[in-house]
């Protein structure tokens, strides 16, 4: 990504780069209105000015910077990765979160962060699940789970649909046939791929997929709440729900007990990513397991050879999952099948 430039911001605000200059060091003679616009997209674009430039030009900071939709438990293992990968390295890490409101930045969260920190105080980015497309340019970034899959932009993922099926078989191997799914943020292609695991497996396995035992939250704890009362409020409810990620399904672990349900004895739940409060729940929640820390670790080994001006041999790495079973999976009841 290169970095933005004050004609840049003269174009996508509609004036001149003279008027550009006068708002950036406070000069009198331009109208309020167009002041604030111009402000706006500076705001939006992540303009910085030349003083940060002329130290981009005289050395390098010495910086990796990690960029975070929020701090939650899934980033933050990422983040441990980058940190076991960066000792002996010189560098040193500093994280951002674009989220200062609600559940997770909005789309396009990223650039305008990005453009505030290229050039000036870092040297290159990690980006955790950005959100749009990046600029094409000589600023080194790594995208850890796109949104989409850019192949202009090196990126590390894992083989979500590879791991939503092998909770599916999981379940159907210990006999549950009415399986339910809870799904992720529909703008993330992990969600897509993940339920396209689960219908896959579903239909390998013979099995229905009932669309009213099909629900889809945001990741979230607050956003998997209704959709796990749907879920559990059936009047033919599911033996097993297979989440898409792991703080949603111990969002429906809960729901189940605040119904006096018993898990895995009423209902058996899968979920995806292994967060370390997957084994503080009980016996352990049974989960499709990302290698999150080394995602981490092979994200900075990434950006350390964009760094030295090395060509990577793959844009993009996808690394396997596997399936960790905990207590939080049985058989089904009898009386329930």
């Amino acid at each position: 990504m290169r970095r933005v430039t004050i004609t840049d911001v003269a174009r996508a605000a509609g004036v001149s780069v003279s008027t550009i200059s006068k708002v950036v060091n406070k000069r009198d003679g331009i109208a309020p209105e167009t002041q604030q616009r111009v402000q706006q997209v500076i705001d939006d674009l992540g303009y910085v000015g030349s003083v940060g430039a002329r130290s981009l030009r005289a050395r390098r900071t010495g910086v990796v910077g990690v960029l975070v939709s929020q701090f939650e438990p899934y980033s933050a293992e990422i983040l441990k990765g980058v940190g076991l990968a960066a000792q002996g390295a010189d560098i040193e890490i500093m994280a951002w979160a674009g989220a200062s409101h609600g559940p997770y930045a909005p789309t396009g969260w990223e650039h305008g962060l990005l453009g505030r920190l290229a050039g000036s105080l870092i040297d290159g980015a990690i980006m955790v699940t950005p959100s749009s497309q990046s600029r094409s340019g000589t600023f080194p970034v790594v995208a850890v789970d796109p949104h989409k899959i850019d192949p202009t932009l090196p990126s590390v993922s894992v083989d979500d649909e590879c791991g939503a099926r092998s909770a599916v078989t999981h379940l159907v191997e210990l006999g549950h046939r009415r399986i339910g799914y809870l799904g992720g943020r529909e703008d993330l292609e992990s969600a897509h791929a993940r339920e396209r695991g689960f219908r896959a497996a579903m239909q390998e396995a013979g099995l229905p997929v009932d669309e009213h035992l099909v629900q889809r939250g945001d990741y979230t704890a607050t956003g998997a709440e209704v959709p796990a009362i749907h879920l559990l409020d059936q009047l033919d409810p599911p033996t097993a729900v297979v989440a898409a990620n792991d703080v949603s399904a111990l969002e429906v672990i809960q729901a189940a007990e605040e119904r006096g349900m018993q898990v895995p004895r009423d209902l058996s739940v899968v979920g995806f990513d292994n967060i370390p409060e997957a084994t503080q729940h009980g016996h352990g929640l049974t989960t499709v397991a990302q290698p999150l820390q080394e995602i981490g670790s092979k994200a900075l080994q990434m950006l350390l050879l964009l760094l030295d001006g090395r060509t990577l041999d793959e844009m993009h790495v996808q690394m396997p999952t596997r399936l960790v079973v905990r207590g939080s999976t049985a058989p089904p009841r009898a009386s329930s099948q």
